[in-house]
C-alpha cells in the first residue's frame, strides 16, 4: 500500500486493471485501516478518472454476490449521496411509486454515511428485514413489484471499509460506485450524482453499456430532481438542461424538502408521503423523480405523461400498497 499511496501523492493515476486489483485487495483485507483511510481520503482531494472508476466498479461486480432475480426488466433509482443536502428519502419513495405504477424495481441501498438517514436506515426502521436470499427477493418482486438490496449483504468490499467510511463521515469514491454496482444488474437505471464532473464520467461509462440510463444532476448540487433549481440530464438522447418552469413548477425553498434530524423523523416523512399526507412540495419532488425513472424505461414518452402516471400511483395508494406488501412478504 505504501507504493500505492506514494503514487497518489505524486498526483499520478491508475489504469483500469490496476484499480481493479487495488480494490480487490482492499476487499480481501490485505491493508490495515489506516492505509485504507489514507487511500480513500486521497480521492476526496482529487478527481477520480474514468479508468479508475471503471476498475473499481469491475472489482465490486466481480466480488459481489448475485441477486439472481428472475426478470430482466428491472429499474433502479439510486443516487450517489454525498451531496450534503440532507433531503428526505426521495429516491426510495420514488421507487415505491414506480413499483406502484406497475414496473419491477430492484432498489439498491445502504445506510447513510455522509447523510443522516440512508435508504437502509429508513427501511430497517419501518420493519424491513434485509436479505440476500434469491427466493425471498423474487417473491418480493412478484408480489410487490419491488425488492430492496442492502448493499453490505452483497458486497464484501463494502463490509471491509464500512467502519472506516463511518469514521470518516464524508463522501468517498464508494459513494460514486453505489449506483453502478447493483447486484441485480438492472437494464434501466436513473442515477443521481452530486456534481457535473461525475455526471459526465458516469455518462461516458453508461454509453458503453447496454443499460437504458438517465444520469441526473441538479445544477445547485442535489443528486436528484429537487425542484429548488434547474437540473441536467445525460441519456442516449444526449445532454439536456431542464428548467423547473418548463416542467410547470415553481422553485422550492430547500427547507421544504429537508429530511428529519433522526431516523424516526425521516421515517415519519416517508410514511406521510405514502399515506397521502405529504406536503405539495414533498409530493411533487418524489413524483418528478419517479416520472424521470419511468421516462428512462420509456424514452419515447413525454415527461408530462410519465408524471401523470407516477402521480396516479401515489394518489391511488398503489405505492403504499407496494410498500406494505414488501414489508409483509419479507
Amino acid at each position: 500500500m505504501k507504493a500505492i499511496l506514494n503514487h497518489l501523492f505524486e498526483h499520478k493515476t491508475f489504469t483500469r486493471e490496476q484499480s481493479k486489483e487495488i480494490l480487490t485487495s482492499i476487499a480481501q483485507g490485505k491493508y490495515n485501516n489506516s492505509q485504507m483511510a489514507a487511500f480513500m481520503t486521497a480521492y476526496c482531494m482529487r478527481t477520480i478518472t474514468v479508468d479508475e472508476l471503471e476498475g473499481f466498479r469491475d472489482a465490486m461486480l466481480d466480488l459481489c454476490l448475485p441477486a439472481n432475480l428472475e426478470t430482466n426488466e428491472l429499474v433502479d433509482l439510486c443516487g450517489t449521496g454525498g451531496d450534503g443536502k440532507d433531503t428526505f428519502n426521495i429516491s426510495t419513495l420514488a421507487s415505491f411509486i414506480v413499483a406502484g405504477a406497475g414496473y419491477k424495481v430492484a432498489k439498491h441501498g445502504n445506510y447513510g454515511v455522509s447523510s443522516g438517514c440512508g435508504s437502509s436506515n429508513v427501511m430497517e426502521f419501518l420493519g424491513y428485514q434485509f436479505t440476500n436470499e434469491s427466493d425471498k427477493l423474487n417473491r418480493s418482486i412478484d408480489k410487490a413489484n419491488i425488492c430492496f438490496l442492502h448493499a453490505p449483504l452483497f458486497h464484501p468490499a463494502m463490509k471491509t471499509v464500512a467502519p472506516i467510511r463511518r469514521e470518516l463521515g464524508v463522501k468517498t469514491f464508494f459513494n460514486m460506485l453505489g449506483p453502478m454496482v447493483n447486484p441485480a444488474k438492472p437494464k434501466n437505471q436513473m442515477v443521481g450524482v452530486f456534481n457535473l464532473e461525475l455526471a459526465r464520467i458516469y455518462a461516458y461509462l453508461y454509453q458503453k453499456s447496454d443499460v437504458k440510463y438517465t444520469i441526473l444532476n441538479a445544477l445547485d448540487g442535489y443528486d436528484e430532481i429537487s425542484l429548488t433549481g434547474d437540473f441536467k440530464t445525460f441519456s442516449a438522447e444526449g445532454e439536456r438542461i431542464n428548467s423547473i418552469e418548463s416542467l410547470g413548477f415553481e422553485r422550492l425553498d430547500p427547507a421544504e424538502i429537508g429530511g428529519g434530524s433522526t431516523v424516526k423523523e425521516s421515517a415519519d416523512i416517508f410514511m406521510n408521503v405514502l399515506n397521502g399526507d405529504g406536503t405539495t412540495a414533498q409530493n411533487n419532488v418524489v413524483i418528478c423523480n419517479a416520472a424521470l425513472a419511468i421516462k428512462t424505461i420509456h424514452p419515447e414518452r413525454t415527461f408530462g405523461d410519465c408524471f401523470y402516471e407516477a402521480d396516479g400511483a401515489l394518489l391511488s395508494k398503489r405505492a403504499l400498497n407496494s410498500f406494505k406488501t414488501l414489508i409483509s412478504s419479507n
